[in-house]
C-alpha cells in the first residue's frame, strides 16, 4: 500500500484499488479496503476452482 498525503490518495498496488480517503482511513475507516481483498482473495480461490486446482 502506498499514501500520497497531497492528493489524499491511497493506493493498494496488489488489488490496483486506489481511493481518495486518506483521511478516512487514517482514522481507521477500513472497510472499503477490507470489502476489496476480502472480494480479491474470493475471486482468485474461484479461479483456482475452475482451473482444478483446489
Amino acid at each position: 500500500i502506498t499514501y500520497n498525503y497531497p492528493q489524499s490518495r491511497v493506493t493498494d498496488h496488489r488489488i490496483g484499488l486506489t481511493l481518495q480517503k486518506l483521511g478516512q482511513i487514517m482514522e481507521g475507516n477500513l472497510d472499503e479496503i477490507i470489502d476489496a481483498l476480502t472480494l480479491s482473495e474470493q475471486t482468485e480461490k474461484l479461479k483456482e476452482l475452475n482451473n482444478g486446482e483446489l
